[in-house]
């Protein structure tokens, strides 16, 4: 693996497909327009979103237009080229590409370059193929035209050229390929699934070595001559801001050389982080605490139920629920609520900054290079383009790296600038967890009629909780009619109200004052809870088995039926547990990927144990199945940090949680026993990064319930001890 900085972009365009050497290879967006290169007459090529370079020592060096925060697409998106050209794995290399909305934005994400969304496999899985399948037809190409065969005599195999008695290497073809026209895409033929050696087999990732051996670079690890260390006093309370301070004591601290302010606060600038803090700490500020300073939890939360006995905005309806809710043979009315919740990753924001004349360079672990280039070049008066952004290794990401404003490297920018030499900000992990953007909190009120039989008739339902798109980019395409899909989602798309003929969804998006953002599974993380629970709820006021209860619900849906039997058979549904141990259950979709889990817990005095938990994914094509089984257990380690743990909370307008002592996350010692079980699947591979969180906290309560009788409705889990 090799993480060092690839060629730029502009070097590619300015000259021809030969490049130092080698082969180059540029692959677009679909429906991108298609371009000349101009002088060097290189005929028509692709727009390029990423590309790949042979180089004469037989290297394939894939440049990835995404970012590697731990999700694997190091190697699952390499796999997907090095399968259609029929490479050396051996010989596979892979760089983050240089930041360029041109190059590698995303039609999905409006031509920006951004990973999120948990799409960069199912955005990239044709154009990744198409990619090395090019290649390989412009290296065949050029073996034909060097031992004068025809192209059809020839064959590939594990990066050589074949054709009769001769045989060829990639880097000894790559010169004269290099030279040859990049095919036509409607030309390309790509491999059938039969004759995949690569996809759907269980790879071990290309960054596992340089991780394990702290060769990798992370944005915390970025250090070179000249580099100055700064930490930023924030306001306490979102919307505050400085009135005034003193910065005497803080240039007191040997190591610190400037103390300035920038528009989130006052930044103390030193030769170390460690001198940075304690001038920080030395700093004296008048806050003005703006309009928010009487943000308080329980007060919010009766705002929301205030807000949910009122009408709300129509998200989804059909018929007349509250007429078909007075002819239910039985009905029940619950509120479920979920609280504020931090990204918490386990390396803290941070970005480095060097400022010249006519260039921004900016070394981070970011999700979201397009818009940070924009606001960097407002920053600083350069064109996005003079803004260099060298993406490292992310330390956990999970959307907070990728948020409306570029707020962790908007300020760097703005301290650079202000010191007037190259800076590296960092955050402190209680900057981290008070600093915002969090998951917003909901209320959920759902009043529901079953028939004789058990089975719903009717069904409203109301949520209450921020909108992470209102005032962003994103409005325009993600809020329609006031409606801001990712609030919703899992709700009003459910399986369970898709054929019920009469039901309402209604929502309430207050502005509070606090900042949310996307986080890993956004609307899901809430909606899988709520929408899996109430189905519990409802098999149980049925007096049905919540597993045969879900598959009637469900006999329209197969791939939600395929991983709720597959989980439920691999666990053992029927069989006898210990004593004191129960089974709760959840299935959910989202992404475009299936997840059924079943989890095993035990009751601990008022402590939940969760022993077990056991998932199946159906998620399409799986290209790294070794990969899946790992974002599911990640996705399971991080849905229980959620279940049993994670709270943020508010009083007089401060957050107050600090760090994971009090803001927690699972521990070691807590984690389960993890089974992972793939469906099968020829479908078009779905979301991986994200979608094994919903199942995770209803599968643990309902496994409480099993156990208790306590049906717990708020997050975290908490057992009472009546």
């Amino acid at each position: 693996m090799n993480s060092s900085h690839p060629l730029s972009r502009r070097g590619f365009l300015k000259g021809s497909a030969v490049l130092g050497g080698g082969l180059v290879v540029a692959f677009v967006i679909p429906g991108a327009h298609r371009f000349a290169l101009g002088a060097e007459n290189q005929g028509n090529v692709f727009a390029p979103n990423a590309f790949l370079r042979i180089g004469n020592d037989n290297s394939v060096t894939v440049l990835l237009g995404h970012s590697e925060m731990g999700q694997g697409i190091w190697t699952g998106l390499t796999m997907l080229i090095a399968e259609e050209l029929d490479a050396d794995w051996s010989k596979i290399l892979v760089e983050h590409s240089p930041a360029s909305a041109a190059d590698y934005g995303l039609a999905g994400f409006g031509g920006m370059q951004i990973t999120g969304g948990s799409t960069s496999t199912w955005m990239e899985f044709d154009r990744y193929r198409q990619a090395g399948a090019a290649a390989r037809l412009m290296l065949i190409d050029a073996a034909a035209k060097r031992f004068n065969v025809a192209p059809s005599t020839i064959r590939t195999e594990s990066g050589v050229v074949i054709t009769a008695d001769n045989r060829v290497t990639y880097g000894e073809l790559a010169d004269e390929a290099g030279q040859l026209p990049v095919p036509d895409p409607a030309s390309i033929k790509l491999k059938e699934p039969k004759d995949w050696k690569l996809i759907g087999k269980p790879t071990k990732r290309l960054d596992t070595p340089e991780k394990i051996t702290g060769r990798a670079r992370f944005g915390m690890d970025v250090q070179f001559e000249g580099l100055m260390t700064a930490m930023v006093a924030r306001t306490p309370v979102f919307g505050g801001h400085v009135q005034s301070f003193e910065g005497a004591e803080a240039l007191a601290i040997p190591g610190v050389h400037k103390v300035v302010q920038v528009p989130s606060g006052v930044a103390v600038i030193a030769d170390h982080y460690w001198a940075a803090k304690l001038g920080r700490d030395a700093l004296k500020i008048d806050w003005d605490l703006g309009p928010n300073t009487g943000l308080d939890s329980q007060q919010l939360l009766e705002s929301f139920r205030k807000l949910a006995g009122s009408p709300g905005l129509p998200a989804s309806k059909a018929g007349d629920a509250k007429a078909a809710l007075a002819k239910a043979a039985k009905t029940i009315d619950v509120e479920y609520s979920v609280p504020y919740l931090a990204h918490a990753p386990m390396e803290p924001l941070n970005c480095t900054v060097k400022i010249t004349q006519d260039k921004c360079e900016i070394w981070t672990g970011t999700q979201f290079q397009t818009l940070d280039q924009m606001i960097a070049g407002k920053i600083t008066g350069l064109k996005p383009e003079q803004v260099e952004i060298h993406t490292e290794f992310l330390g956990g990401g999970f959307g907070r790296r990728a948020n409306p404003t570029s707020d962790f490297v908007a300020e760097a920018v703005q301290v650079a600038k202000a010191a007037g030499a190259p800076v590296k900000t960092v955050w402190s992990r209680e900057d981290d967890i008070r600093g915002g953007y969090y998951r917003s909190a909901f209320l959920h009120q759902a009043r529901i009629g079953l028939d004789a039989g058990g089975l719903p008739i009717a069904w409203q339902h109301v949520l209450v909780g921020q909108s992470i798109m209102a005032g962003t980019m994103l409005e325009a395409t993600m809020v329609k009619d006031g409606i801001d899909k990712t609030s919703v989602e899992g709700v009003a798309d459910s399986p369970y109200l898709q054929h019920l003929a009469n039901h309402q969804v209604e929502l309430h998006s207050p502005s509070t004052g606090i900042n949310v953002l996307w986080l890993r599974s956004v609307g899901h993380t809430h909606t899988g809870f709520v929408m899996e629970s109430l189905i519990d709820e409802l098999a149980e006021a049925a007096g049905q088995d919540p597993v045969e209860y879900r598959r009637t619900l469900l006999k329209q849906h197969p791939r939600h039926l395929g991983v709720l039997n597959l989980a439920v058979e691999k666990a053992n549904w029927k069989a006898t547990l210990p004593d004191g141990h129960a089974l709760g259950v959840a299935v959910h979709e989202s992404f475009g990927s299936y997840v059924a889990q079943v989890a095993e817990v035990s009751q601990d005095n008022l402590a939940i144990r969760v022993h077990r938990v056991v998932c199946a994914v159906d998620c399409g094509i799986a290209v790294n199945p070794q990969s899946i089984a790992a974002q599911m257990e990640s996705c399971i380690a991080f849905g229980l940090g959620f279940a049993l743990h994670s709270k943020l909370t508010f009083k007089n307008g401060k957050v107050e949680q600090s760090n994971y002592h009090d803001y927690q996350v699972l521990r070691l010692n807590e984690m389960p026993v993890v089974e992972v079980h793939i469906v099968p699947s020829t479908e078009k591979p779905g979301g991986i990064g994200e979608a094994g969180v919903p199942p995770t906290a209803p599968a643990v309560a309902n496994a409480v319930f099993a156990l208790t009788g306590q049906r717990l409705r708020e997050l975290p889990l908490q057992l009472s001890g009546v």
